[in-house]
């Protein structure tokens, strides 16, 4: 539109200033060098200070040299001089984009086109308002009228492609994806190959995870050597977002040699952060360290230096460390994404829950509709919605016992540091032999309060009513516990529980009650391996007692899906022992290898399978007999419905004397049900 109006100010500046030639001023504007056209026109206008055009170029000159305010007064002093004089108002309508008066502009454009309905500069100005303003689809329909009034204008199909551009962006903020890819492909038949067409593209693709979809586009991209080197580091993180981590160090390495040959820093610094970022992705973290560190001495603390460190504490749990960074990014730069939803991530991971949520919000006060912070905060959410679990099982082993059992539990958060939760437990036994029957029903309150980012307090109470076949009883249920991270990769939980023996119907006849005072220990690393140890003290109210140790040694295979490997060590002792009842050995020791291999729920899609397979071969010892070998099989196999909803069905089977309360081999098969049954939190978050 600029160029159209110079050729009109061209033609009537050489008819109205025949004595003064204002050829230089046209080519300083043309050419964009609005400083030097505002000193040449403010000279003409001290001889000629009426002069129609010249005062229409110094007007220009002014607002494109940044006091697009003062050009809007000089054009409406034209426009009183000379009113309805169609050049003047649609400098001025164009003066009033300069300034981002968009609302008004678009008012007095709309009056420009019913007037001109035909007016090429009007109707592409109007199209430009209201691009500008994101109301895409009626920018279309006025680029479009525009090109019928002058096919092929270049200036115009320039404007029909950014609009389609922020069209696309505006519709991948909406997740409306397919659309999104549909207006850069036309994007594409009219300017076939373009950059930033297939950049905005190839991302989307990356959004949604359709990673072969993103190289095929990258590729398209690598036309030249420095789009080569962007189509590569693109690729590494297709690759990267497909899992494929080794693939995507190689292509971040290949990223490195060709920015290096190419010698352009831009495109080295970017292979550089991509080569890091797929060191931190392959967990090499003794490399990824020493690599950053060469990094912050060749660049200095940037922040995307910075926002690598931060991302290697996250991988290795050094969520302080990571928070330090994150925090001096957004010192440097308010706005920064890495630094807004980072640290959101790293207050969450530390347990600074309220930090995470006032982090995420943040991110989406500078990037409204971000996907990733909104499924952020929609992870946070969840995990602070009441939930209802549904489990309904079927027990039966070799000596000839059978059970059937529900359990329900409730759990309805009521802010981010405290959560009640109610259980309820059914379960009906008999044996076939004896025909002795019983059923109990269990029902419990309770709450949790997380007084620290890293510790939380749990407590239960209730009623154990049981009805047996010679014996109806009643008994108080607790259970009482803390959950703490004492260090990075360490989780501690000790307790106590008191609950009722109830594998089998004579077991729960002779009500015996059980006070166990227990801790569970894990111990992660970062080079995956892992140890966990268990140990109870219980005391029971038949005057027996009991210490049980298991420990475990295992090795982290694979993350996801998950592939664990390890060796288990089981000890149990009673003070008494009473074969005919239950199994209570003087000694038992039991060691098995093992294998779990696991789809995590948290971890799969919606509309997507979850499953578990864990298998163990071992031997056990029982007080001087002879070894006997063993074996354990654990199964599960899912569906997630939705976020807020899942089931599977799950079974176990084991041949372990010290798995029952009765040492016997057993069978159990259930299914489960998990459903989120509000929509968000009872609590407001913000």
């Amino acid at each position: 539109m600029k160029k159209l109006n110079l050729l009109f100010l061209l033609f009537f500046g050489i008819q109205l200033l025949s004595a003064q030639d204002m050829q230089e001023g046209f080519g300083y504007l043309e050419k964009g060098n609005f400083a030097k056209a505002e000193t040449f026109f403010e000279a003409i206008l001290k001889e000629y200070p009426d002069n129609k055009t010249a005062n229409l170029c110094y007007g220009r000159a002014v607002g494109l040299n940044g006091e697009p305010q003062k050009a809007t007064s000089i054009f409406t002093e034209l426009l009183e001089e000379y009113p309805g004089d169609i050049e003047i108002e649609l400098n001025y309508a164009e003066s009033l984009l300069w300034g981002s008066h968009f609302n008004k502009a678009k008012e007095y454009y709309s009056d420009l086109v019913q007037r001109y309905p035909e007016n090429f500069a009007a109707l592409l100005g109007f199209a430009n308002t209201l691009s500008n303003l994101k109301e895409y689809d009626n920018a279309l329909l006025y680029v479009n009228r525009a090109l019928e009034t002058s096919p092929g204008n270049p200036n115009a199909m320039v404007s029909k492609k950014y609009i389609r551009l922020g069209f696309a962006y505006q519709k991948m903020q909406n997740q409306e994806y397919e659309p999104a890819i549909s207006l850069l492909n036309k994007n594409l038949e009219d300017f076939s190959g373009d950059r930033e067409t297939l950049l905005n593209k190839a991302n989307i693709y990356l959004i949604t995870k359709e990673t072969e979809e993103a190289k095929n586009v990258y590729l398209e991209l690598a036309k030249n050597a420095k789009d080569s080197i962007v189509a590569l580091n693109g690729m590494a993180l297709a690759a990267h977002i497909a899992e494929n981590e080794k693939e995507a160090q190689s292509l971040a390495g290949k990223a490195i040699e060709k920015a290096e040959v190419l010698g352009d820093s831009t495109s080295l610094q970017a292979s550089r952060e991509r080569y890091a970022q797929t060191l931190v992705w392959n967990k090499d973290f003794e490399n990824a360290e020493a690599y950053i560190s060469e990094l912050i001495t060749t660049y200095g603390e940037e922040n995307w230096v910075l926002s690598l460190r931060a991302t290697l504490g996250m991988y290795r749990s050094d969520f302080k460390e990571s928070i330090a960074d994150y925090q001096q990014i957004l010192e440097k730069d308010t706005a920064s994404f890495d630094g807004n939803l980072g640290i959101a991530n790293a207050y969450f991971a530390d347990g600074e829950t309220k930090n995470a949520y006032d982090a995420a919000y943040q991110t989406l006060k500078v990037f409204p509709n971000q996907k990733d912070a909104t499924n952020f905060i929609g992870k946070l959410d969840r995990s602070f919605t009441p939930v209802i679990e549904e489990k309904i099982n079927y027990t039966f082993d070799n000596g000839d016992n059978k059970a059937y059992a529900t359990n329900t539990n409730i759990e309805f958060p009521v802010s981010t540091k405290l959560s009640f939760n109610a259980n309820y437990n059914y379960r009906k036994t008999r044996n076939s032999i004896t025909e002795n029957e019983a059923s109990s029903n269990n029902f419990s309150l309770g709450g949790s309060y997380k007084f620290h980012p890293k510790a939380s307090f749990h407590v239960l109470g209730g009623i154990n009513s049981a009805n047996s076949f010679s014996n109806n009883y009643n008994q108080f249920l607790a259970q009482a516990f803390f959950k703490i991270k004492p260090y990075k990769l360490q989780d501690l939980e000790v307790g106590y529980n008191r609950e009722v023996q109830n594998f089998n119907a004579d077991l729960l006849d002779r009500e015996i009650v059980v006070n166990n005072y227990y801790m569970n220990y894990n111990m992660g690393t970062n080079f995956n391996l892992g140890w966990f140890t268990q140990y109870y003290y219980s005391s029971q109210s038949d005057e027996n007692s009991r210490n049980l140790l298991f420990t475990s040694l295992y090795y982290n295979f694979l993350s996801k899906p998950v592939l664990k490997g390890g060796i288990n060590y089981q000890f149990l002792s009673f003070k008494n022992q009473v074969p005919t009842i239950y199994f209570s050995p003087s000694r038992f020791n039991a060691v098995e290898v093992f294998a779990d291999f696991l789809m995590d729920e948290n971890a799969v899609e919606t509309k997507g399978l979850f499953y578990g397979l864990t298998a163990a071969v071992g031997y056990q010892f029982i007080e001087d007999d002879s070894k006997q070998s063993t074996y354990r099989i654990q199964g599960k196999f899912g569906y997630k419905f939705s976020e807020r909803c899942l089931a599977n069905f799950y079974g176990t089977r084991s041949n372990i004397a010290s798995a029952t309360a009765a040492g016997f081999t057993f069978t159990e098969i259930g299914f489960r049900l998990k459903w989120i049954f509000l929509n968000k939190p009872v609590f407001e978050t913000k």
